[in-house]
């Protein structure tokens, strides 16, 4: 807050004054930038005033000024609130204590009829009510503002005239919800003043009129609320406005909770219902998805077994060669042993001397013979090895071909029966589709009914409240009407009995003695009748004293008027019987009334009790609603149980079949190795 220090000594300093430490302290303390400016007990000058005028118009960095026991001068509080007219930033203004007079109250009235920022407004232990004119224009600009909340005018020194001033301000003001008036002076008659006012004020909720000179009997039905119509009406009008404003604040509330309630049902069973729809997505996705690996893995199998049947072909086909050509070495050996058998008779036709080399050649012979049994040998072991080989693979493929006709069948059985369950799941998908939207519809139509029930029935106790009210407005002014008549007719009554008793003024000297004892009877009867009447009658308390003070003026006239005086009294007896009639059937009137209006406050708690009762049913039917969507939560857990169930078995099955597969591949890898080793060995 720098920058607002360094202001502040410029205007100073342009005003021809030195700055004050105390306000450049406060200046440039973190508290002004957090919103309150706190120069309380300071003695502020008048160039100070100045500046500070000057710095406050237009968007002032706080929003609180506490000026209290500033010791502020006229001029000084003129510059400081003509500053605050224009600004738009200050919410609170604390003005205690500165002893403020015409020209301060005249600054304020210019105030409140042009700032339009400021709610709350503390005046306390000032002397405003002492100048009938500034206070004249203060009153004025609170008529004309309709933005201050809080108005404290403790000890001001306000009188009656004053309050009148105030109350013909109030019952035009629309803003103002607290006034304290404490330790003023303002009397009966200002007290009667502000509580007429509250017939049409609307927004004052809180009004303390303690301290201010009031008769006793007055605090009293003050305090009870019940000896006195007048203000027993303005606290029924002050009751009746916060209750009409709790009342239509607990139905929008309550209104705003059930629609946002509905509206999260709503998108909760809109998403379990989206939810519910991706999953059976996802699960026909997966399940064809499962279909086109099966399929593909099927074909895979037909491949192999495909590649298996070539490789048996090439394998019988090699069968074939080994056998055509161990007939050709058979057909070897047999030439072999004819040629032998040459060569034995060659040999006996040869002579001795060949014998050697015969026997050489038949050794040999018998050698070459040897070798060739032996491979011949051989050879029918292969042969033998390699038949069994092909016997042995040949059972394994009849038995993988069953094997693989057996998965085929399987597949195909699982595939029509997964196809049966898929469309028995989508069925009933459909089902609880439609019974699902059904139950979507009936709830929604039921929460339009009752909310249209509820603000049918809030409207009609709008309506009814309303007729109520205006009937009430109407009792209170035929009331009002009928007071005003009583009054006027006291008051026309006492001109009468005045102008009576000036006219027999000179007579009166005579009788003062008796008539003196006889009017102070009669105030006692008097005052019994008003205590009685519930304190219905002190503008005739007044009368009577009045006409007792005239008495003792008139105490060396009333010698020779005995007998008017008795026909005076006699008149004004009967007048006063009629008196207390009236009152006594405008009380049983008053009394009616408030037993209508009794009647009607607890029809009001019926409606309250039938409302609760409301709300009792639609928590109720909020409570079936979700035991209803946890059932639905189980059927749909069940179905997805049961389509997990479905997905290991078909992953299970899937597994057997790899493993099939894997058995049969490495079969035929065993075989294919086994039949390029005997190749191998048959060519070498």
């Amino acid at each position: 807050m720098e920058r607002l220090g360094q202001e502040y000594a410029r205007l100073c300093a342009a005003a021809g004054g030195a700055p004050q430490e105390p306000v450049l302290r406060r200046l440039r303390e973190p508290g002004a930038a957090r919103g309150r400016l706190d120069l309380a007990a300071q003695s502020l000058s008048l160039h100070t005033c100045s500046a500070l005028g000057r710095l406050l118009p237009g968007d002032a960095p706080f929003a609180a000024l506490a000026l209290g026991d500033c010791g502020l001068s006229e001029e000084g509080v003129r510059l400081l609130l003509h500053g605050l007219c224009s600004n738009t930033t200050v919410k609170s203004l604390d003005l205690k204590g500165n002893n403020l007079r015409t020209v301060g109250a005249q600054a304020l009235g210019k105030l409140l009829m042009q700032n339009k920022s400021i709610r709350s407004l503390t005046l306390e232990w000032n002397s405003l009510g002492m100048w009938e004119e500034g206070f004249s224009f203060f009153c004025q600009g609170l008529r004309e503002n309709n933005f201050l909340q809080h108005l404290d005018l403790r000890n001001n020194q306000i009188n009656h005239q004053g309050a009148g001033e105030l109350a013909m301000a109030l019952a035009q003001n629309s803003s103002l919800q607290e006034l304290d008036l404490r330790w003023n002076n303002i009397g009966l008659l200002g007290g009667r003043a502000l509580l007429n006012c509250l017939h049409s004020n609307k927004t004052l909720k809180r009004l303390e009129l303690a301290g201010n000179n009031v008769p006793s009997d007055i605090l009293k039905a003050v305090e009870t609320c019940a000896y006195s119509p007048a203000l027993s009406a303005s606290e029924q009008a002050l009751d009746h406005n916060q209750d009409r404003e709790a009342i239509l604040s607990e139905a929008q509330n309550q209104v705003n909770i059930l629609s946002k309630e509905v509206l999260s049902l709503k998108n909760e069973k809109n998403k379990q219902f989206m939810d519910f729809v991706d999953t059976v997505d996802k699960q026909k996705e997966e399940r064809a998805r499962s279909e086109k690996v099966s399929a593909a893995r099927v074909s895979q199998l037909q491949e192999a077994l495909d590649e298996q049947y070539s490789i048996m072909n090439s394998l019988k086909a090699k069968l074939q060669m080994t056998e055509a050509a161990l007939a050709l070495s058979e057909q070897k050996v047999h030439s072999l042993g004819e040629l032998l058998d040459a060569v034995k008779q060659e040999q006996n036709s040869v002579a001795e001397c060949h014998f050697r080399e015969l026997q050489q050649q038949k050794q040999e012979g018998a050698d070459r013979e040897g070798r060739l049994l032996h491979d011949l040998s051989a050879a029918s072991e292969k042969n033998l090895l390699l038949r069994n080989r092909v016997d042995e693979l040949e059972r394994k493929c009849k038995v993988q071909q069953d094997q693989l006709f057996q998965v085929k069948q399987d597949l195909t059985n699982t595939t029509a029966e997964l196809k049966l369950r898929a469309v028995e799941a989508e069925e009933r998908l459909e089902m609880e589709k439609r019974r699902f939207k059904q139950s979507l519809e009936d709830m929604e139509s039921l929460r339009v009914k009752e909310v249209d029930r509820m603000a049918q029935h809030v409207e009609a106790s709008e309506r009814s409240m309303h007729s109520r009210i205006q009937r009430l407005e109407a009792i209170r002014i035929s009331l009002e009407e009928e007071l005003s008549r009583v009054k006027a007719a006291a008051l026309t009554e006492r001109g009468q009995a005045e102008e009576e008793l000036v006219k027999v003024r000179s007579q009166a000297r005579l009788e003062e003695q008796q008539r003196v004892e006889h009017l102070e009877e009669k105030l006692r009867l008097m005052t019994e009748s008003r205590d009685e009447a519930q304190n219905c009658c002190l503008k005739q308390k007044e009368m009577v004293v009045e006409a007792q003070a005239k008495a003792k003026q008139l105490s060396l006239y009333a010698d020779g008027l005995r007998r008017r005086l008795d026909e005076l009294q006699q008149d004004l007896d009967s007048k006063e019987n009629e008196k207390v009639t009236e009152l006594n059937k405008v009380k049983v009137e008053l009394q009616e009334k408030m037993g209508h209006l009794e009647a009607e406050r607890t029809a009001q708690d019926g409606l309250r009790e039938k409302i609760a009762a409301l709300e009792r049913q639609l928590k109720a039917l909020s409570s079936n609603h979700r035991e209803a969507l946890l059932d639905k939560e189980g059927e749909i857990s069940l179905l997805l149980e049961k389509l997990r169930m479905r997905e290991a078995e078909i992953s299970r099955m899937r597994e057997e079949e790899a493993q099939r597969a894997s058995f049969l591949q490495n079969a035929i890898m065993a075989y294919v190795q086994g039949s390029s080793l005997g190749t191998h060995g048959c060519r070498k």
